[in-house]
């Protein structure tokens, strides 16, 4: 195992440059052409057949030992935010208007250096080792469209894995957690329509933008009222738009917003019960609505057996004393996909400093002295499975 930790502290230089050539390059959702490329390239350096234009710009890579075993499936998303980036580091984003503020340029580093570590380890390993590049996880999403591709099959995946950097955690610690780890995310939009007028006539028209303010007010109650107090929910209405002029009653008023929650059955009711209470505020004052609901990316849960294999590997990474039990998030992530599909584990990779921001921050960046504890964690997890050929 010691073999891990040097091949590790050897890939440590390509890790820093990888992440730093993709920081520079960032590109939206689906369009990660130049990213794309950057990843097969580097994966067909290192021997490996490569797939690409999964779902788009999708990459795959795969490290065939040609002995019986299992297949592990390793993941990291490709697409960064449309922010401007102000970071100041000498690497900063050449694309105007687009920066990697989520950590998804480590995510693909780190993925990269440890099948570097791994394919160097072939002759001591067993079964397949598939290296997923997926686009779109901000939104709408590359996962699914993947795996409707057949990311999951040809061989099929028996285990999944993925890590998300996260500056909450001090740099230097791993985060791990069996179960429910991160929230289902949901969309709905609402239109009011009443009837407009003049201001100075609010008995001769139905004003939407009032309903609306009503209807908000009353869809908190679902979360109060509605949902079961020991189960975590959350419902943020987090826009709202009426009315053009002071002197004019809004004849129609828009909100939109988000649900979170990691209950399937909570879930599967937040549309009806949405209808429910618009319809009610409306239908007592004169009014009709229209809903848009999206369902999003399903919660991200953890198999506990996947899970203790990664905190195992974690704490023979950073030691024990940096292993901690990873605190639930209302934030969602697409990896929720595979994980309905195949045993595996999401975990958080610290990378906090001191005076450091937050994800989906114009200023955000990572401590890159923190990923390669992401790569030994991984390639050690894959080596409970795969190892001793």
């Amino acid at each position: 195992m010691d073999t891990i930790r040097t091949l590790t502290e050897q890939t440590v230089p390509y890790l820093i440059a990888a992440r730093r050539d993709l920081h520079r390059i960032p590109e939206l959702a689906f369009e990660e052409v130049k990213t794309a490329a950057y990843v097969a390239r580097a994966l067909a350096d290192m021997g490996l057949p490569v797939d690409t234009g999964i779902a788009g710009t999708g990459v795959m890579g795969l490290l065939e030992t040609n002995r019986p075993g299992p297949v592990v499936m390793l993941r990291a998303d490709m697409d960064a935010l449309p922010l401007t980036e102000c970071t100041g580091l000498e690497y900063c984003s050449l694309h105007e208007g687009c920066m990697h503020a989520c950590g998804h340029d480590a995510h693909m580093a780190i993925l990269l250096a440890t099948a570097k570590v791994l394919t160097s380890m072939r002759d001591s390993l067993r079964g397949t080792v598939k290296f997923l590049f997926q686009p779109a996880e901000e939104y709408p999403g590359g996962a699914k469209p993947m795996i409707e591709q057949g990311a999951l099959d040809n061989p099929a995946v028996d285990y999944c894995m993925g890590l998300h950097v996260w500056p909450a955690t001090p740099s230097g610690m791993v985060d791990v957690k069996s179960g429910p780890l991160m929230a289902a995310m949901d969309r709905f939009d609402v239109t009011i329509h009443g009837r407009g007028g003049h201001a100075a006539k609010p008995h001769e028209c139905v004003d939407a933008l009032e309903i609306g303010t009503q209807a908000v007010g009353a869809l908190q109650r679902i979360i109060s009222r509605k949902v079961d107090p020991v189960q975590p929910a959350l419902l943020t209405v987090a826009m709202f738009r009426a009315g053009h002029a002071f002197n004019v009653i809004a004849e129609t008023a828009n909100f939109g917003g988000t649900l979170r929650t990691f209950d399937r059955d909570i879930r599967s009711r937040w549309e009806e019960r949405i209808r429910q209470v618009v319809g009610g505020v409306c239908d007592a004052m004169g009014a009709t609505f229209d809903l848009e609901f999206i369902n999003g990316y399903p919660p991200v849960i953890n198999d506990p057996a996947m899970a203790d294999i990664v905190r195992r590997a974690a704490i023979a990474t950073v030691g024990a004393q940096n292993v901690r039990e990873a605190t639930p998030t209302m934030g969602g992530e697409d990896m929720a996909y595979f994980l309905e599909r195949v045993p595996g584990c999401f975990f958080f990779l610290g990378t906090g400093f001191e005076g450091g921001q937050s994800i989906h921050n114009p200023a955000f960046t990572v401590d890159e002295k923190a990923l390669p504890a992401g790569v030994e964690t991984f390639c050690r997890a894959v080596w409970e499975l795969l190892g001793n050929a």
